[in-house]
């Protein structure tokens, strides 16, 4: 059975909310202990592709526009299963029965695309020995902020968010899956030459989705055509992303995705924090910003 299928049949009794654990001095949820020591051990092979995120930095849309590259195009092919088994979430285990990522992505045939969300410092040591290509997508902080608490709201085995202004102060303290925003997207610029990192950022793929594509066809060796090109544009919009079944979470049983709360591919927007964030809170949080990424020369938009 598809993972799909394994999916509709789950256990409304095996789900619940994760607790957050600390592994390797990072804060993740629960789930990712399970197969940690095997995450570690990850023999990744040379044409494997990484694609990395912060969690809800535009990760689902980047696959999508990766998938249609890697298949010249062809949205038909890209219909062939959700997102989340054509490319499977290396560290991740779904709640019973659903399988662990890595058992995801051994049953692929290479070349193999793989999401992660793992700190720099913690991704497998075998995708460096490799030489392998990784994705890596940055969004800004605030916007990242909101749409990781929304995220947390409706998913139903996610840590518990609390109040908005809970889940702030958690979020700018680094006390949320996968730790620090701040650590996160600086370690990885920091490393993006000493590898074969592709840096982009969320606002630039918002603000030109045609220029940010030919960047990425680019790296990935991909020549294609500019019609080809304007396809993937156009079936990877938000909204042609929101009707789409394969991407946009609908087939996830709603005592895991809570649809009610909010929806899985929910504004795309840049600037949503505007309408979130109350003045001492922007006030707070710039004040906190510039102290935290004072020894970095990352530069992010938070409004086109």
């Amino acid at each position: 059975m598809s993972e799909e299928g394994v999916l509709k049949s789950c256990n409304v009794e095996s789900i619940r909310r994760a607790e957050l654990v600390l592994m390797d001095g990072v804060l993740f949820p629960e789930p990712v202990q399970k197969t940690w020591d095997q995450v570690k051990r990850f023999q990744a092979l040379p044409d494997d592709l990484l694609i990395a995120t912060y969690p809800k930095a535009g990760t689902t849309w980047t696959q999508e526009i990766v998938d249609l590259i890697l298949n010249d195009g062809d949205a038909d092919k890209c219909q062939r299963a959700p997102i989340y088994d054509r490319i499977p979430f290396m560290e991740y285990v779904e709640p019973p029965p659903l399988s662990s990522g890595l058992q995801q992505i051994a049953a692929l045939k290479p070349p193999r695309a793989i999401k992660t969300h793992l700190p720099f410092q913690l991704v497998p040591q075998s995708f460096w020995e490799q030489n392998c290509k990784v994705i890596y997508v940055a969004r800004n902080a605030k916007d990242n902020l909101v749409s990781y608490y929304h995220f947390e709201r409706m998913c139903l085995v996610e840590p518990e968010p609390g109040t908005f202004e809970e889940f702030f102060m958690k979020f700018i303290a680094g006390r949320v899956g996968w730790g620090s925003w701040y650590d996160h997207v600086k370690e990885w610029w920091a490393q993006k030459d000493k590898h074969r990192i592709l840096y982009l950022f969320y606002e630039d793929m918002k603000e030109d989705p045609e220029r940010e594509i030919k960047k990425i066809a680019r790296f990935l060796g991909k020549d294609l055509q500019p019609e080809t090109i304007s396809k993937i544009v156009h079936h990877t919009s938000f909204d042609k992303m929101k009707e789409n079944p394969m991407v946009n979470g609908l087939d996830i049983p709603d005592f895991i995705f809570d649809t009610s709360v909010s929806t899985f591919l929910r504004k795309g927007v840049v600037g949503d924090w505007k309408n979130h964030f109350s003045v001492a809170q922007n006030e707070l949080f710039n004040k906190h910003y510039l102290q935290k990424m004072s020894d970095s020369c990352l530069q992010f938009r938070f409004q086109l």
